[in-house]
């Protein structure tokens, strides 16, 4: 009877064994394939954005990381992507975020990837939406985290300013953790103790089972977006010429903006808004992108670019001035909004900066409500290409200056005579 049972169950729990076995191992067992990466850049897929291997190999080769949220979806002819693809540019985007991603998330998906970041280019788009009373999204956040991440980081996380506070909005976002065990030495760092010999050892086989999962599983089911970008890039004129863009630009947004008064796209009008915008008059009135915990959040992406030594052209986009004069945003709030990130940026080093938040009146500039268009693309790209031209040539020292203040409650929630009163 046990001979039988061995037979039955034996070889089932060889294969336990041995799968265990090879998860805890340091060894790597899988590396992409350049096919696998590109599919991958163009994907946003979660599992990509959460995992390390294949942006640890995108990385290593001329791939550079643009970190934003939805306008990266926005996939027209003049998207980076497409603009770098049919003009064989030194470069290709590893689109970084999608929809929910914000600057917490930004920060978590670096963590498995600093080394690789070192020294290099980043382009990083700043949405005003992220910049709500609330913060982040918890639902959101989960989508883009993983505990490879936390693994990662925690294998490396001292008594810092950045590493305690990352720790405590981890906490704080993430209420509902699946390792207890790994909770608790979030909590070590987050109270400014150091990790004990248990726990290090416990990360150490921990960060080698997540890291051949992530090996193993990442690149399944990718959303190929390859033949998107392929189709899209072949509408461009074959040989780059700025007066032929501009005019294709204004060709392409007259086109695809014909049923509504807004300069909104068609699709995006008949799916999202035609039912509903009567309703949406003056909706907006009362919304505030100057008071938000994501001030916070932002510079630990700050603080994380400074240690990486990262040259990074840091993108503020525009809202649809025809919409958002209907819905009743604010304009003095969204002139504070980008006051107060810019002086966030200048304040320490950041100097690069793309700042459209006043070209949202311009035609075709818009697709939408919110993300950029024909024209906005196009004007990105012409501060992007000069930015990308010899992408590995970053200074040894970009003497950024972090400042611990602007951490704090009292930058988060600055705003009007207060805000103006720190910025003078």
């Amino acid at each position: 009877m046990k001979k039988k049972l061995f037979l039955i169950f034996g070889p089932l729990v060889l294969a336990a064994v041995l799968l265990a076995v090879v998860l805890v191992t340091p060894f790597n067992f899988t590396k992409p394939d350049s096919e696998e990466i590109h599919e991958a850049s163009l994907s946003q897929s979660n599992n990509i954005f959460k995992g390390t291997a294949v942006k640890k190999a995108a990385f290593e080769q001329n791939y550079v990381p643009f970190m934003g949220s939805s306008e990266l979806s926005r996939m027209d002819a003049f998207h980076p992507a497409s603009m770098a693809l049919r003009y064989h540019r030194d470069y290709q985007p590893f689109l970084l975020g999608a929809a929910g991603s914000q600057s917490l998330t930004q920060f978590w998906g670096m963590q498995g990837v600093n080394n690789e970041l070192k020294n290099k280019k980043v382009v990083f788009i700043i949405s005003p939406q992220w910049f709500v009373k609330q913060g982040i999204n918890p639902a959101a956040f989960s989508m883009y985290y993983s505990n490879l991440e936390a693994v990662t980081w925690l294998r490396q996380a001292n008594n810092s300013k950045m590493d305690r506070y990352a720790a405590q909005r981890l906490l704080k976002i993430q209420k509902n953790h699946s390792d207890s065990f790994l909770k608790d030495c979030i909590e070590q760092i987050a109270n400014g103790k150091k990790l004990s010999a248990t726990q290090k050892t416990y990360l150490d086989l921990k960060y080698n089972q997540l890291t051949h999962e992530d090996q193993f599983f990442s690149t399944l089911s990718l959303k190929n977006r390859v033949k998107k970008i392929k189709k899209a890039s072949k509408k461009l004129p074959a040989k780059e010429d700025n007066v032929e863009l501009e005019s294709l630009a204004t060709k392409l947004g007259e086109k695809a903006t014909t049923n509504n008064d807004f300069g909104i796209s068609n699709k995006f009008w008949n799916r999202e808004l035609k039912d509903k915008y009567k309703r949406l008059k003056g909706e907006q009135s009362n919304f505030d992108y100057v008071s938000s915990p994501e001030f916070g959040d932002f510079q630990l992406v700050l603080n994380q670019f400074a240690e990486n030594n990262n040259d990074v052209l840091f993108i503020i986009p525009p809202v649809n001035e025809k919409w958002s004069n209907y819905t009743g945003l604010s304009k003095s709030m969204l002139r504070q909004f980008d006051k107060k990130v810019t002086y966030q940026l200048r304040e320490q080093g950041f100097n690069n900066i793309l700042d459209l938040s006043n070209d949202g009146g311009k035609p075709y500039f818009m697709q939408d409500t919110i993300h950029l268009g024909w024209h906005g693309w196009l004007t990105v790209d012409k501060s992007v290409k000069p930015f990308l031209d010899g992408k590995d040539k970053v200074n040894k020292n970009n003497n950024y200056k972090i400042n611990n203040y602007f951490y704090s409650d009292q930058w988060q929630k600055a705003e009007g005579q207060e805000l103006n009163n720190i910025i003078k």
